[in-house]
């Protein structure tokens, strides 16, 4: 009798072969370098103290967002995200290429918009003073509230934004989730290039983190850090994020898509895997770290982590521990120097990764804990690390291509 099985195509490989950051740090690739390997902290404790945070570093915007019309239509972190997404374009060799942008992919992961604080402000104070009628808060909602404040509350705006100004206009999708839908991002990017079902996506997400609403928001659940500044893994038990504003963006195609226009690859992206486990017990995190370890695949020649650790608490404890059982392979996390920029955090851990294995080398540690070490070296993989500080883990095995 024949034998009527088929076996699978192997996975399409996938290449990163564009990278845009506009974080606290710099712009571009060889500033971001720079920055990192001179252990540079950009870190502002006195414009929304007590709460620590990370500014955008000076930025053109006219650069990447020519119409000042567009611009203005535009919240900061839409702003912020186009302006990446215009870099990772350019550094793809692919911006202003109509025929490719016209069928690229695009999957955003992002947060909601920001409120306007004048408004929210006047309403809780009439309310506190008692003295407004039940109809005062919907009159107050549509006589001071501009349209197109609502319009801008959208959060696939960005991907609509990255649309207007740059051109990219085949599918688009974003996700929500705070750290895990970056993950996602990342994640169904990969899947999709891997089963042939797309030849190149752009993912990525931005965070404005000077925003007071936001800070208020984090605030309720106690997640901020305040006061004084201090590296990712040296913040103690109580810990606490320093919200960064910044944003990653990342060009993923097939490795025969870009063989075909010539394109070169910064890195490999082999494997992105996901979980979200219920931290209900102590624990539990580790363990789920453990298990997205195991299914990564194998991890031959000198492999490195670089983890979006975000310095909430029992979470960042337990990645930690994750960490120090797995100690031959060198830790930088990403929250010392550019602050946690919550949906951008693991597209940025991606980013690093593909710009490390690019240079052939790790970056400098910068922590006083001695979690971080050097790395003697050249890595061959890098494993990049999400824990969400409330939910969801993730990660992605990056690798070099010689």
């Amino acid at each position: 009798m024949a034998d009527t099985t088929t076996s699978r195509a192997e996975p399409i490989e996938a290449w990163i072969t564009g990278i845009g950051l506009a974080t606290s740090l710099a712009e571009g690739l060889d500033a971001h370098w720079d920055a990192l390997t001179e252990r540079r902290v950009n870190v502002d404790t006195a414009a929304f103290a007590p709460y620590v945070v990370h500014p955008l570093a000076p930025l053109s915007f006219d650069k990447q967002i020519p119409k000042k019309g567009d611009q203005r239509q535009m919240e900061a972190w839409q702003r912020i995200g186009t302006y990446a997404a215009g870099l990772a374009l350019e550094s793809a060799g692919i911006k202003g290429n109509t025929e490719i942008l016209s069928r690229m992919d695009m999957i955003v992961a992002a947060g909601g918009g920001e409120r306007d604080l004048a408004v929210d402000s006047a309403v809780l104070n009439a309310e506190g003073y008692g003295t407004v009628p039940p109809s005062a808060l919907n009159e107050r909602l549509m006589n001071d509230l501009r349209p197109t404040l609502f319009l801008a509350q959208l959060s696939n705006l960005l991907a609509g934004n990255i649309a207007i100004v740059h051109g990219v206009t085949g599918s688009s999708r974003t996700f929500m989730g705070e750290e895990e839908a970056g993950v996602d991002a990342a994640r169904i990017a990969l899947a999709r290039i891997a089963a042939g079902q797309s030849d190149i996506a752009l993912i990525g997400a931005a965070q404005n983190g000077e925003r007071k609403d936001l800070l208020m928001l984090y605030e309720f659940g106690d997640f901020n850090l305040k006061d004084n500044y201090a590296p990712v893994f040296a913040r103690g038990p109580k810990g606490g994020f320093a919200l960064g504003s910044g944003s990653a963006f990342l060009v993923i195609e097939s490795k025969a898509h870009a063989e075909a226009r010539g394109a070169k690859p910064y890195a490999r992206l082999k494997n992105v895997v996901a979980d979200q486990s219920r931290r209900r017990n102590a624990g539990d995190v580790t363990a789920s770290l453990e298990k997205l370890w195991s299914k990564l695949g194998p991890r031959d020649g000198a492999t490195a982590i670089i983890t979006g650790a975000t310095g909430a608490e029992p979470v960042t404890a337990e990645e930690t521990a994750f960490l120090r059982n797995h100690a031959n392979a060198p830790v930088r996390g990403t929250a010392t120097p550019f602050g946690h920029v919550m949906e951008a955090q693991f597209p940025l851990g991606i980013a690093l990764a593909a710009l490390s294995l690019s240079r052939g080398a790790l970056y400098p540690p910068n922590d006083p804990t001695g979690l971080e070490v050097e790395m003697g070296s050249t890595p061959d993989q890098i494993v990049v690390i999400g824990a969400g500080h409330w939910r969801g883990e993730g990660m992605a095995l990056v690798e070099a291509v010689r």
